[in-house]
């Protein structure tokens, strides 16, 4: 009876979730359920451009040649990297998977690849760091997962005569992207094939083949093959999830939506707006204001800022991915890692509010936001300082206690299901004073 049931669930999950002929695996539901319980993950931005201490991207800001930045070669020697620190520092701070750059839009592949010799093999450093890391991942239970640009400043069979970026990196050769779609189906067969079990594919940079990013009605000016591509992935390995930040709703064959700076339904980046799916949704943001390493940004965000996001970002329902950009020999700047540690701290405290919670019956709002799991609801009061807090709440609450200490809260049902909370007794100078609920 049990087995019939979970097939029932099953075939009925198959059909909410297909997507124009394509119909996730069983392997593959499963590590959506997995991916949407995980909540907080580590993003990872780092390789050769970490050199020049100036952002990621500094080789289409600063319009390098690709004779110049491939120098960078002889100077990339990360000698304090180790991957078991970088995954600890991960696994400390609550999170439960790492998104590691594999390759970025400069083209550099961080991994022992065949297809290229542009790869960190060929630096004086030669380890495979993408190796490295996500078997440090599988040692310590953390999955791993290998974001992949689909854009290129550096080949020349990339098409970028249509694209919007890297015209100032000296390519003259006409492209040939039958040649560069060649290239990128062996690297993903390669990570997909020499690296254990992956999580998810993060593909970056179809927004290079858009005229803007605000019409999200907008055609590729090419055709990304995005059927081949999304199909060998799920032939290689089922259960990996593939997910696409082209700032538009899902395409078919995606098992995941993501939100670049932004919250689900939010646009304060101004490269959302797209219609949120049901799909899992994931947000990422910097600690500082730069994805990969730029020695003069030090505006990091604060604890607090931290836990906020994390906290709204599951209030609704979505995952929390924060960025962190290493410097160039291969250390994660103690700024970053103080921050992470005290975010650790409080998901010692209040996990169980923010792992395997779905968002809440309100979307968040200027005072907090609600998770739920269960017969719990989970009020996060982030920012709010009287000593009565009102809220309409759909279902019928047996019970609230503040959840770090247990201490009872007195509350009083009103007319229309609104709830009035005394918070007279709740703790002082909290980021986040939580009151668990009982249906």
């Amino acid at each position: 009876m049990k087995k019939s049931l979970v097939l029932l669930l099953l075939c009925c999950t198959f059909k909410a979730f297909s997507q124009n002929g394509y119909t996730p695996t069983a392997e593959n539901l499963k590590a959506r359920a997995e991916f949407e319980q995980a909540r907080f993950g580590m993003f990872i931005h780092w390789g050769l451009s970490s050199v020049l201490g100036d952002g990621e991207w500094v080789m289409q800001q600063k319009n390098i040649k690709v004779e110049d930045y491939h120098r960078l070669l002889k100077v990339f020697n990360p000698v304090d990297f180790n991957a078991k620190t970088w995954v600890s520092i991960a696994k400390g701070a609550g999170m439960k998977y790492i998104t590691l750059i594999t390759r970025h839009h400069d083209g550099f592949s961080n991994f022992d690849t065949k297809q290229s010799d542009w790869n960190i093999m060929n630096t004086h450093y030669k380890r495979d760091i993408v190796k490295e890391i996500a078997e440090e991942c599988h040692r310590q239970g953390i999955k791993i997962c290998f974001y992949y640009s689909l854009l290129d400043w550096y080949r020349t069979d990339y098409p970028y005569e249509t694209g919007k970026t890297g015209h100032g990196t000296g390519r003259t050769q006409k492209s040939d992207y039958a040649s560069y779609l060649k290239f990128m189906k062996n690297q993903l067969t390669e990570l997909l094939t020499n690296y254990g079990e992956i999580s998810t594919i993060w593909f970056d940079g179809h927004w290079d083949q858009l005229e803007n990013d605000h019409d999200k009605s907008l055609q590729s000016k090419i055709d990304w093959k995005y059927d081949e591509i999304y199909a060998l992935i799920h032939k290689l390995q089922p259960q990996c999830m593939i997910g696409n930040n082209h700032h538009l709703s899902p395409l078919p064959g995606e098992d995941f939506q993501m939100f670049e700076r932004d919250l689900p339904g939010e646009n304060k980046g101004g490269l959302s707006g797209q219609e949120i799916s049901r799909l899992p949704l994931e947000t990422c943001e910097t600690l500082n204001g730069a994805w990969g390493y730029n020695i003069k940004d030090n505006n990091y965000k604060t604890p607090k800022q931290l836990v906020d996001y994390l906290v709204r970002a599951s209030g609704y329902g979505a995952n929390f991915l924060l960025n962190v950009g290493p410097m160039a020999n291969g250390e994660i700047q103690p700024e970053f890692v103080e921050r992470l540690a005290k975010v650790g701290d409080w998901m010692k405290i209040y996990g169980e509010t923010i792992y395997g919670t779905k968002g809440g019956f309100i979307k968040p709002q200027e005072w907090g936001a609600v998770t739920e799991k269960g017969n719990r609801i989970y009020l996060h009061l982030l920012n709010y300082n009287s000593d009565k807090f009102l809220i309409k709440i759909p279902q019928s609450i047996k019970t609230a206690k503040y959840f770090n200490g247990a201490a009872a809260v007195k509350f009083q049902k009103l007319d229309n299901n609104f709830y009035v909370f005394d918070l007279s007794s709740a703790p002082k100078n909290e980021m986040d004073v939580v009151i668990e609920l009982e249906k």
